[in-house]
């Protein structure tokens, strides 16, 4: 993929962001994965952070390393003809110059956009100084569109996932790091960890930015989503486990030496899955 052809994905997927339908993204975890999403018709692919860690033998959270975890973007990116945006978690390092590495690093597999947190740990201690987080944003903004793409910036607030602080003032907070987060150039905000649809519309409202929200059991459905201006919806980890969830249940079945025929219904068959991967991509 040159340059050019880069630029013109970023763009399209920054205009994925202004509707007039919600985005949706069901994350991808490797090639194949990938390539059953965009075969179904979805115009942008992500990956989930949890999902690459996991497939490779570690648990989320930066535990994987930079380079690890672009390995599978780039193949990813490689293998897909719509615009792929990364999990990058918290970036990778903690000084805006190491953002200016990691998006230059990201440019060069192939992705036009990533997920960027404000936590780099385990717990709130590690919940990064808002002024330094923007500095971050902006080196990330900065470096790639030196190399000629721009990067599509979802910034993440941990506040409610955590969650961060007192319950009280965690609307607050979160409103005053997302209207920081888009002054710095961030694309979109990425609240996880809510389910209340009168917070989400209410932070819709006060942000006046494209918001994404994770798809999560007991939270408003993507119909509701819409309804409420929220601009992106993706399922994090959720098909990678949803997936394992099905590999575990098979071979119990196994173990058990009970019927797991039922269990392999919905499987694609192998030369399903092998004329998928050998169709090959178009630029």
């Amino acid at each position: 993929m040159n340059i050019q052809e880069q630029a013109r994905k970023a763009e399209t997927l920054r205009k994925l962001h202004a509707g007039p339908r919600i985005l949706v993204l069901a994350n991808a975890w490797d090639v194949t994965s990938a390539r059953i999403v965009e075969e179904l018709g979805f115009p942008a692919v992500a990956t989930t952070s949890a999902g690459v860690a996991n497939s490779l033998g570690y648990p989320d959270g930066q535990r994987i390393s930079r380079d690890e975890m672009f390995d599978v973007v780039e193949r990813i990116a490689r293998a897909v003809n719509v615009p792929v945006t990364a999990d990058a978690e918290a970036g990778y390092g903690l000084t805006p110059k190491e953002m200016a590495e990691t998006a230059r690093a990201l440019v060069n597999t192939g992705a036009v956009g990533l997920n960027f947190e404000d936590v780099t740990g385990d717990d709130e201690s590690t919940h990064v100084e808002i002024n330094l987080q923007v500095e971050k944003i902006e080196a990330l903004q900065e470096a790639s569109a030196a190399m000629g793409v721009k990067l599509v910036v979802n910034a993440r607030t941990d506040v409610y996932l955590m969650p961060i602080g007192p319950a009280e003032t965690r609307f607050e907070r979160t409103v005053e790091r997302l209207r920081a987060y888009r002054k710095a150039g961030a694309d979109c905000l990425f609240v996880p960890g809510l389910r209340d649809k009168e917070t989400i519309a209410k932070i819709v409202k006060a942000v006046e930015a494209p918001v994404n929200i994770l798809l999560q059991p007991g939270g408003p459905t993507l119909g509701e989503l819409q309804k409420m201006g929220v601009a992106r919806a993706s399922i994090g980890s959720g098909l990678m486990r949803a997936a394992l969830g099905t590999t575990r249940n098979v071979a119990k079945a196994l173990m058990e030496l009970r019927d797991h025929t039922p269990l392999m219904e919905g499987a694609m068959a192998y030369a399903e899955l092998n004329a998928m991967l050998e169709r090959k991509r178009t630029n």
